[in-house]
């Protein structure tokens, strides 16, 4: 008898789970419909982790993975390509070390949809639609579950709870989403309605800027030294443990770690006393679980790392934090996402409205540049790229005719990348027009994206769990697996 789990009781987190699907535990699995199969083996997947680089802003195509050195040069700007690794796919001068390891990514050229505004709900849950008020309150209670939140959900439903003290199996790194820009934060990436506890525990980074920097992007110019820039050597990321912690207790165990109550004052708030006081108790454990557990220092410990890995990443940010990712994976941890964030003035990161030309051959495309590349090559030498889905996501493109020295918001054409996991190689999927504003072959939605990654962990995207009424919900409300994209 099929049974569909969650709870309709709505809570600050949406919903408690019930159980799920009760076709067998692994119903939610490809094929699940039939004879599920044995636990602890997904159907059909050949990716066992995911590492997924999210560059918030969006980046333009035309001057990352679909230049168009014949277009005007109002619209090509002054970016030349170079060939890659494959014959006939050709890239970004400024990215040459990516250009080293394109026969093993594949590249989707022709991703699209109808809006112009920053939509990373949109990209990486099921949101069926991009709605600026969903995307821009922190916890809307019409937020869907973010992808790393349902593979931790169907894993716990699966095998059961990870053992307390083990690596998480959900990190975001390197904050809490752009808590560190002078603006209101976007809506944080989180489980919604399959609980509280399936919700990602959010990195946090302990460290100092190399450079100081102008920033003209929002407002007078500013100073800022922003980490993306370079870091020092000794700089190193810590798990925010998912918890609200009473205060003695953050000051005598885990100092002062706003972020802690930030992740949860919302379930402080919102929740009933007795529930409370049993997440608070839960929350408690687990932040001392993770604290005092070996697994997760040693994780977390860069210094582990030959300078040589560290420099080839790249001393940034971004760079490792990517090499931090690959060390999640590597003690445990099934879903990593890195996010290349806003920092300081709105319109930094990838939001290239202003100083377009120099941020990307000075900052943007040299980080990434390093931090890609050493991944799928580190990936490659330890055996981890055919288990590892390396996912390059972000929320649009840019717009086709340079603005001044920028580029607008465009969502009708935008670039992902995939590698590993069981994900084709040298590949291009779909081909834009002659000024990369639209696609002309093959175009791809970011659920199709969605779809290809849970296909690829062996998960079926058109399974249902419940949302907070209780009715019957599928993962993703649309999409087709990309077939050019899997092995």
């Amino acid at each position: 008898m099929l049974r569909i789990l969650g709870s309709s009781k709505r809570t600050c987190d949406g919903i408690t789970r019930r159980d799920l699907l009760r076709a067998g535990p692994l119903s939610l699995l490809t094929g699940g419909a039939h004879t599920p199969p044995a636990a602890g083996t997904p159907s059909g997947g050949k990716a066992k982790n995911v590492i997924l680089l999210y560059l918030f802003g969006g980046p333009s195509q035309l001057d990352t993975f679909d230049p168009k050195p014949d277009a005007p040069a109002e619209v090509r700007g002054d970016v030349k390509s170079i060939r890659t690794t494959v014959p006939g796919i050709d890239i970004c001068e400024h990215l040459p070390r990516v250009a080293t390891v394109m026969d093993r990514v594949t590249l989707i050229r022709s991703l699209n949809h109808p809006w112009n505004f920053h939509g990373m709900q949109y990209a990486t849950t099921g949101l069926p639609q991009g709605t600026i008020p969903i995307e821009e309150t922190q916890l809307h209670p019409e937020q869907w579950p973010f992808i790393g939140s349902v593979v931790s959900f169907l894993d716990h439903q699966r095998s059961g709870a990870k053992p307390r003290g083990r690596v998480p199996d959900n990190v975001v790194l390197p904050w809490l989403l752009s808590s560190k820009r002078t603006m209101p934060p976007y809506g944080r990436l989180h489980a919604a309605y399959l609980g509280g506890e399936f919700d990602p525990i959010w990195g946090e980074f302990r460290g100092d800027a190399l450079r100081a920097v102008t920033r003209t992007a929002w407002g007078p110019a500013e100073e800022v030294r922003d980490p993306h820039l370079g870091i020092t050597p000794g700089s190193r990321f810590e798990l925010a443990a998912g918890t609200a912690l009473d205060d003695a207790m953050t000051l005598d165990r885990l100092g002062t770690r706003r972020s802690l109550l930030d992740q949860f004052d919302a379930a402080r708030r919102d929740a009933d006393a007795s529930r409370t006081g049993r997440r608070l108790d839960e929350n408690r454990a687990r932040a001392f679980a993770l604290m005092d557990s070996a697994a997760v220092r040693t994780a977390l410990d860069l210094d582990r790392e030959p300078e040589k890995v560290r420099s080839r990443y790249g001393l940034t940010l971004f760079g490792q934090g990517v090499l931090q990712a690959r060390r999640l994976v590597e003690a445990g941890c099934r879903f990593v996402t890195v996010i290349w964030d806003e920092f300081g003035q709105l319109n930094t990161g990838w939001d290239t409205h202003v100083d377009q030309r120099n941020r990307l051959r000075n900052e943007l495309l040299p980080g990434f540049d390093h931090a890609f590349s050493a991944l799928v090559d580190d990936l490659t030498v330890r055996g981890l790229l055919d288990d590892t889905l390396v996912l390059v996501l972000s929320e649009m493109g840019r717009t086709p005719r340079l603005d001044g020295d920028g580029r607008g918001h465009w969502g009708r054409a935008y670039c992902n990348l995939l590698a590993g996991g069981g994900s084709a190689r040298g590949r291009v999927i779909g081909r834009t027009d002659r000024i990369a504003s639209t696609p002309v072959d093959r175009p791809v939605r970011a659920k199709d994206v969605l779809a290809t990654a849970y296909h690829l962990l062996g998960i079926d995207h058109e399974a249902t769990v419940a949302d907070r009424l209780g009715r019957p919900v599928p993962l993703l409300p649309y999409g087709d697996v990309i077939r050019e994209a899997v092995t």
